[in-house]
């Protein structure tokens, strides 16, 4: 039997799930693709986006609004772990670490309906468990907005 990697367990758990919440919410906004570059911490944390222009400062509030539906909808958050094929059918895999790529199975976290995505990370059992989520500053370079955030 294939061994996947163990979850990270000093991950931030709230943080990390908001990282998932975000991204969604960045994908469906701004048809962009999921942070490529992420740094999760308890206090703060950031997540860059290839985007053509920066988000108005109303487009900001909106995600910081989505987000926190999301979390206020105490959505149930699982694991499965599938056959790569099938995860496929569902899931971007091109960017799995090198480590993964030739395993035939994959560690899934669903955010209730509204995230799905490829992740060896510790998560909270629910979103409820997150807290607030924050933007608290952003900025706009060479086609990268970098949004930094904290939850609690």
């Amino acid at each position: 039997m294939e061994q996947l990697n163990e979850a990270k367990k000093d991950y931030p758990i709230a943080s990390h799930t908001a990282e998932h919440i975000l991204n969604q919410t960045m994908v469906r906004m701004f048809g962009c693709d999921r942070s490529r570059n992420a740094h999760i911490e308890r206090k703060k944390s950031k997540c860059d986006y290839l985007l053509t222009q920066s988000p108005s400062e109303e487009e900001v509030r909106a995600i910081e609004r989505q987000v926190n539906d999301i979390i206020n909808q105490h959505l149930t958050v699982t694991i499965e772990i599938v056959d790569k094929t099938e995860a496929e059918k569902e899931v971007d895999l091109t960017h799995l670490p090198t480590e993964a790529q030739d395993l035939s199975i994959v560690r899934l976290v669903r955010i209730g309906d509204y995230d799905v995505c490829p992740c060896i990370g510790a998560h909270v059992s629910n979103t409820s468990e997150i807290g607030v989520f924050t933007i608290t500053t952003h900025s706009f370079e060479n086609g990268v907005w970098r949004v930094r955030w904290k939850v609690g």
